[in-house]
């Protein structure tokens, strides 16, 4: 079995800044993209920024020069830091890893971490 566990999340004022982190453990052999996808209330999740293994990254529009996503491979950790946070970024947020095995690519899930932005 394979875990994501997030920490980090909280409240914070509008212009501040937060540092969300997600370590993968359990069962390991090989992590390929690491990302972060976000859900406020009465809206669809949606993704907020990746990492694939060889740092290449990828990010929403809405968060563009604002979000760095980056990863430390030898911990299996991923890390979300947010400047100049919105209330509009209020959310669950949810890390993912897809990993490899002998049956192909499997994407886990953790259990979310609530950011909330106050104006």
């Amino acid at each position: 079995q394979v875990q994501l566990v997030e920490s980090g999340g909280g409240l914070v004022q509008a212009g501040g800044s937060l540092r969300l982190s997600c370590a993968a453990s359990g069962s390991i052999s090989r992590i390929n993209a690491m990302g972060w996808h976000r859900q406020a209330p009465g809206n669809p999740r949606e993704l907020v920024a990746a990492i694939t293994s060889g740092g290449s990254t990828n990010y929403a529009d809405s968060v563009k020069g604002r979000f760095t996503i980056s990863r430390d491979n030898a911990k299996n950790t991923v890390y979300l830091q947010m400047n100049s946070l919105k209330a509009e970024d209020t959310a669950v947020y949810y890390c993912y890893a897809d990993l490899s095995n002998a049956y192909g690519t499997i994407r886990y899930w953790g259990k979310g971490t609530l950011v909330t932005v106050s104006s």
